[in-house]
C-alpha cells in the first residue's frame, strides 16, 4: 500500500471545528492495521536519511504516529504539550492556526541540545504548529533536520513557512498537489 492508497483512509468532516473548515480525519487510517503500518513505513523511509536523534510530536495528533515513527527510526520521542501540562521546567511558543491561536511547550531538560530533531505532526496547514516546534528546538540548541506529516494542505502554503527545513508529507491536498 503506497501513499496514494492512504488517501482512501482520510475522512472529510465538513464544518469542523467551525463552519467553512473541512477537517481531514485520520481516524480511519489509524483503525486499519495495514494502512497504519503503511503510513509508519512511508514516514520512516522518508525520514531515515535525515538520521534524527529525536522526534518531537505536537499534542495531540502528533502523539499518534510520532512515537511509532521514532521507534522505527531508532530515535527518542519528545512530546510537545499544551500549556501547564508539563511537570518540570519548560519553554513555550504561541502561534496562529487557520482558525485560532495556540501554545505548545517543551521541557527544558530532555537532551535536545546538540541533537538532530525531526518535527512530526499529522497535518501541515499554515505551518504554525510545526514552526513553533522548530522555534522551540532552536531555543533549546537542537537542530531541526526535517518535518514530517501524514497530510499537507498545500493550498495553505505551510511548507514555505518552514523553509529551509525539508518537509515530507504522505498525502497532499490542493490544486497543485492533486
Amino acid at each position: 500500500m503506497g501513499p496514494g492508497d492512504l488517501r482512501a483512509f482520510i475522512r472529510d468532516v465538513p464544518d469542523f471545528p467551525k463552519p467553512g473548515i473541512v477537517f481531514k480525519d485520520i481516524t480511519p487510517l489509524l483503525a486499519d492495521a495495514e494502512a497504519l503500518e503503511a503510513a509508519i513505513d512511508a514516514l520512516a523511509r522518508a525520514a531515515g536519511p535525515l538520521a534524527p536523534d529525536l522526534v518531537i510530536g505536537a499534542e495531540a495528533r502528533g502523539f499518534l504516529l510520532g512515537p511509532a515513527l521514532a521507534a522505527r527510526l531508532g530515535a527518542g520521542f519528545v512530546p510537545a504539550r499544551k500549556p501547564n501540562r508539563l511537570p518540570a521546567e519548560s519553554i513555550s511558543a504561541t502561534f496562529e492556526l487557520e482558525y485560532a491561536s495556540a501554545t505548545l511547550a517543551l521541557h527544558t531538560d530532555p537532551p535536545v541540545a546538540g541533537r538532530r530533531v525531526l518535527v512530526h505532526d499529522d497535518l501541515l496547514a499554515t505551518g504554525g504548529t510545526a514552526g513553533a516546534l522548530c522555534e522551540l528546538v532552536g531555543r533549546l540548541d537542537g537542530t531541526v533536520v526535517g518535518a514530517s506529516f501524514v497530510i499537507e494542505l498545500a493550498f495553505l502554503d505551510g511548507r514555505a513557512r518552514l523553509a529551509p527545513v525539508p518537509v515530507e508529507a504522505l498525502i497532499a491536498y490542493g490544486a497543485e498537489a492533486e
